[in-house]
Parts: structure tokens; sequence; C-alpha cells
């Protein structure tokens, strides 16, 4: 058991420092990884997958409150986009994570990993939109709001690769977009963690310390790890070559993916 722990303790560490340096969120890692530490652990075949996306939100909503607070205090956080769009958010996780619960767990991992291609194509190429508009209405914020997400919560992502973005577009400037995404991310992780939490209840079979699909004793681990290091990685973004390990990041994004994929199809 020590073995796994370090291992969940290694996971949040790497996940929190380049969530921190790079503002990527930490599910993006954690996710592969989890699936082939669960699989190395006996945990069903059939749910490793579920398992991996449970817990990465959980892991998420822990982490993702100081980022809230870091990012609140320089007043980065449009607190009314993030009221407007979370009821949309609410709405679109707990629809997510029911969808999740009925895909097969392959399925579940190549959606994760067409994702993930996208995520480090965007990364490689440094692709930033370019404002053509003003944020939509309370309706229209709040359907954005449940698109992005239904998609975190298949993924099990903050938001922040899919909000940053949008706001972006809609004239928001970079700084603000990214403080309000990171708001935004708390209400993604804490729908798709109840979620992934009310959808496995039923579910027979899941391992000792499961809470539906969300594994406890690697929430607590990771989540620990990663709210230490997350500041870390923070404060070394105006040291480091952030441009360069970007592309480094999404090259690792895409060998774990990759290698998650094969253990999922080669699983008997």
């Amino acid at each position: 058991m020590t073995v796994w722990w370090l291992a969940y303790l290694g996971l949040g560490a790497f996940a929190g420092f380049f969530a921190g340096l790079l503002g990527i969120g930490g599910g993006s890692v954690m996710v592969p990884v989890l699936v082939m530490l669960f699989a190395a652990q006996g945990f069903p075949s059939g749910e490793v997958m579920h398992l991996a996306l449970g817990t990465s939100m959980a892991a998420i909503f822990f982490t993702s409150i100081s980022s809230v607070r870091t990012h609140h205090a320089h007043g980065a956080v449009l607190w009314p986009v993030v009221a407007r769009i979370t009821p949309g958010i609410i709405v679109g996780t707990l629809l997510g994570t029911h969808i999740a619960s009925l895909v097969p767990t392959k399925t579940l991992g190549l959606i994760f990993t067409i994702f993930i291609c996208y995520v480090s194509v965007q990364m490689i190429l440094n692709i930033k939109p370019q404002p053509h508009r003003e944020l939509p209405g309370t309706l229209g914020t709040s359907l954005v709001g449940a698109i992005i997400g239904g998609i975190s919560c298949l993924v099990a992502i903050g938001g922040g690769v899919l909000s940053v973005p949008f706001m972006t577009w809609c004239n928001v400037k970079v700084q603000n977009a990214i403080g309000t995404s990171a708001a935004i991310g708390f209400p993604i992780a804490l729908g798709g963690a109840l979620g992934y939490v009310w959808n496995g209840w039923s579910v027979a079979g899941l391992p000792e310390g499961s809470l539906g699909f969300v594994y406890l004793p690697a929430v607590v681990v990771v989540a620990a790890a990663s709210i230490l290091t997350a500041p870390i990685g923070a404060r070394k973004t105006h040291e480091l070559p952030v441009k360069t390990l970007k592309r480094v990041f999404a090259a690792v994004l895409l060998a774990l993916a990759g290698k998650m994929l094969w253990s999922l199809f080669s699983a008997p």
C-alpha cells in the first residue's frame, strides 16, 4: 500500500506544479496516470476510467479553492460573470457525469485521448483566439457554461482549457479570463465530484475506500501534494521558459494518453 501512496504523492506534486506554472488543470495528467495506477492495483477494468475521472474531479475541487483565493486577492475574478455562468455549469456537470457513467470505459478513454490531442496541439502551436465580440447575456452565458461543464466532466478538467479561450474571444482581458476561469473551476469540480459520487453509488465491485466513482485515498494524497506544489509552480512562471515547457508538457500529455489508451484496449 505504501508504494501506491508514494505514487499518488508524486502524481499530485507533478500535477500541482505544472498546473501552477502553466495554468493548465491537473486533470489532464491525473486521469491517464490514475487509470494506469488503478489498473495495476487490480481495480475493475470496466470502471477504471470512471474512477480516474471521478477521483480527478474530487482532487481538482480542493486545489481550486487555493487557486480562487489567489486570483481573487489580485482582483482578477469577474464575479458577475461567474454568477451568470455557474447555473449552466452545474446543470452541465451533472448531465456530463451521468452520460459518462453510461459510456463504456474504453470509449471514455478514447474521448479523453482525442481531447488531450486537441489541448496538446493548442499548447504546441500556442494558439490564442482573437477578441471578436462581447460576452453574451445571462441565458447565453449559462448555455455556454452548460457546454463547458459537460465537456469538463467527461474529461475531468477544471474548464480553463475551454473557458479562457471563450472569454478571450469575448474581449475579456487575459488576466481576468484566467482569474474568472479559476473561479469557474470551483463549481465544475464540485458538481463533477458530486455527480461521479452519485452515479457510481450503486455500482457493485468498486474498491474499498470508494465513494461512488471517487477513490478517497487517492483524492486525499493527490490533493494534499498538489496544493503544496501549485504555488511553487505559479512563482516559477516568470523564472522558467514557459513556452518551451508548455511544448514539453504537451508531449508528456500525448505520451501518457497514448499509454493509457493502449492499457485500456489491451486489457481483457
